[in-house]
């Protein structure tokens, strides 16, 4: 079985393009700790063109958190502005891509708002 974190990059990639990040360039790299062992997950857009891969290489800005938190992030159940307020989360680099990559996270399974509205009418 695919987890969320896997499943949440690889939809990303396939997706090739994405209109909400359409004035937004940048490479982000998540780096998610567990122990000793790290997985690294670069997220490269250019002016919303999406490309994915497993690179541990320099990016605009660095998002560290726990494969569990991200789990949680990529499946809905957790929202990652609230996470990097409450310390779950780091960030160096570039803030504002972490502004313009939450809009790729889902919301809430019960969620009605404009991002989840938008979203269905792109696909």
């Amino acid at each position: 079985m695919v987890d969320a974190t896997t499943t949440f990059f690889e939809d990303l990639n396939r997706r090739g393009y994405e209109p909400l990040l359409d004035k937004t360039s940048g490479t982000l790299r998540f780096d998610l700790h567990e122990g000793a062992q790290t997985t690294h997950w670069l997220v490269q857009i250019d002016r919303g063109r999406l490309k994915v891969n497993q690179e541990d290489r320099e990016a605009d800005t660095v998002i560290g958190t726990s494969p569990k938190l991200f789990e949680d992030l990529a499946a809905g159940r957790e929202n990652g502005l609230a996470a990097l307020l409450r310390g779950d989360m780091t960030v160096t680099g570039n803030p504002r891509l972490v502004v313009q990559v939450e809009r790729l996270f889902p919301g809430p399974p019960d969620a009605h708002g404009p991002r989840r509205l938008f979203r269905r009418e792109v696909r």
